[in-house]
């Protein structure tokens, strides 16, 4: 019962003001009143989709049936969209795309041309393609949880079409990716190979980090199905060193990348094991296994660190003022003040290099001091070195 709307009202407020509106009332109703209706039932829809659907149903279907009086196609369209994401989210995927088809009748009506009675004002085309491509996605997504991925695919790629006009890189990029997830569920590792890298394509061209480590991450764990071992540290060190950027966001990402380094680990040790029963025959191979397994213990290493980070950083809120510095801090601290490099602290503790820089910049803000030489002196100043 918490939510509000962008006009200020809580929920239950918002509902006591449309109950006076009976639909005798609403018949009366001057354009701005009935569009201000609309607005509120769209918003009572959206505040109850997550605490009662059956309200929020109610209040969609009569955001859908005010704005169908007035012909106002987008919003009967959200009315619709709303209907559809209810029964989306109760698992009913065959009731939701009845209604997702019946909004793209509406946005269908609006391409071709249609205006409310009361304007001779076209809907815009950016508008009409951002619904489509909306509910291209929503139908995909429902044909895929009911195990229909062709005709997941062929929605999906209608949205991507839609993307592409546009340049809406960002949105392509995801929805490779999701169609790439789809495709390795399923076993086919061609089709989400191909779909990991479009979406890293297009991960780049929108320049989100975020979304090319994920699809980094993809290729990773592809290639680490297909048994490509070595092919797929090589993915996974690329996603790990993207979401390392955003060290305090992405937690659950950098541990899921990390418990992919330690599957290639595990499956190097296995062949580690056979190759050693081969013996002097096969010296060369173990050679360069074992420069495999030095590169890996590093990352090891480095896993260690980035957990002791993790925790570092989830704990750090919940300690008391008594402990100026977390164990991390002690660590880095007196190698600052030796005077060694970034690069070289991070050789020293096992953690990457834009995670010393981190903690460099948290350092100096624990200190308020403007460069290193500042940070030492009142580091000093505390016996803290």
């Amino acid at each position: 019962m918490a939510y509000t709307d962008h006009r200020g009202h809580n929920i239950d407020s918002l509902e006591r003001v449309v109950a006076g509106w009976t639909p005798e009332r609403e018949a009366l109703a001057s354009e701005q009143q009935a569009s201000d209706l609309v607005r509120a039932y769209y918003e009572l829809m959206l505040g109850y989709r997550n605490i009662n659907g059956e309200r929020s149903s109610y209040f969609a279907k009569k955001c859908h049936d005010l704005a169908r009086r007035w012909n106002w196609l987008s919003k009967m369209g959200d009315g619709l969209r709303g209907m559809a994401l209810i029964h989306y989210g109760s698992a009913r995927y065959d009731s939701a795309l009845v209604y997702f088809f019946r909004a793209k009748d509406v946005v269908d009506r609006m391409a071709s041309g249609e205006t409310p009675f009361n304007s001779d004002t076209a809907y815009d085309e950016v508008s009409i393609d951002d619904s489509y491509s909306s509910l291209f996605g929503a139908m995909g997504n429902c044909y895929n949880l009911m195990d229909s991925i062709p005709k997941a695919m062929e929605y999906y790629k209608l949205a991507g079409e839609i993307f592409e006009k546009y340049g809406w890189n960002e949105s392509n990029a995801v929805l490779w990716y999701n169609m790439g997830e789809t495709w390795y569920e399923q076993g086919n590792m061609d089709q989400a190979l191909e779909c990991y890298e479009t979406s890293l394509r297009y991960a780049k061209a929108s320049g989100d980090s975020l979304q090319i480590a994920s699809a980094f991450k993809g290729l990773g764990a592809l290639w680490l199905a297909k048994g490509k071992t070595s092919r797929a540290l090589g993915y996974i060190e690329k996603a790990d060193s993207y979401y390392s950027l955003h060290e305090d966001q992405e937690f659950m990402a950098r541990i899921e990348t990390l418990g992919l380094t330690n599957k290639i680990i595990s499956q190097h040790k296995k062949l580690w094991r056979s190759l050693a029963i081969a013996g002097a025959l096969l010296i060369v191979l173990l050679l360069t296994l074992a420069l495999v397994f030095k590169r890996i213990d590093r990352l090891q290493k480095e896993k260690e660190g980035a957990d002791a980070v993790i925790e570092d950083a989830l704990q750090e809120g919940a300690e008391s003022s008594e402990k100026f510095l977390s164990e991390r801090e002690e660590q880095i601290l007196p190698l600052i003040a030796a005077g060694y490099t970034s690069p070289q602290i991070a050789e020293k503790v096992y953690l990457s290099l834009p995670t010393i820089k981190w903690y460099r910049k948290k350092l100096l803000e624990k200190f308020d001091a403007a460069n290193t030489a500042e940070l030492i002196s009142k580091a000093k100043e505390k016996s803290l070195i």
